[in-house]
């Protein structure tokens, strides 16, 4: 498995098929709610296999769905989509982040690898969810 670091020395530029991630923080575009850190990253993972299927880890569920990346010229954004998400339906004991960061995965329209972390923006400014390599 590749990892962030391995990712961004490829010739090719980076790439996030084989990496895995962890959540550290979710920043709405709306000042009211702001910034939220993650508590325990672990409970809130992404890996995004070759084959163009991506597993999660939402809390006390799980997931998976297909994925597709489309690289800017610029080698470190580009579009990022995930396909129907299927997970399991298990009510995470509070205080629990599996709703929002669910639906927030959903949403994904666009990615940035800075500085060692995975952005993840939301369609219409909706927000970013910035990951660690795990």
């Amino acid at each position: 498995m590749l990892t962030a670091s391995a990712c961004a020395a490829s010739q090719e530029g980076p790439t996030l098929a084989g990496t895995t991630w962890e959540l550290v923080q979710i920043q709405s575009m709306d000042d009211s709610q702001g910034t939220t850190p993650i508590p325990e990253p672990g409970r809130y993972t992404v890996s995004f296999g070759d084959d163009g299927q991506a597993a999660f880890r939402i809390d006390c569920n799980r997931g998976s769905a297909s994925w597709q990346a489309e690289p800017s010229d610029d080698g470190e954004s580009g579009s990022l989509i995930f396909g129907p998400i299927a997970t399991t339906l298990l009510m995470c004991p509070p205080p629990s982040l599996d709703q929002q960061v669910g639906t927030a995965l959903s949403n994904v329209r666009g990615y940035l690898l800075k500085d060692g972390q995975l952005h993840l923006s939301l369609y219409a400014d909706g927000g970013i969810l910035s990951w660690r390599s795990a």
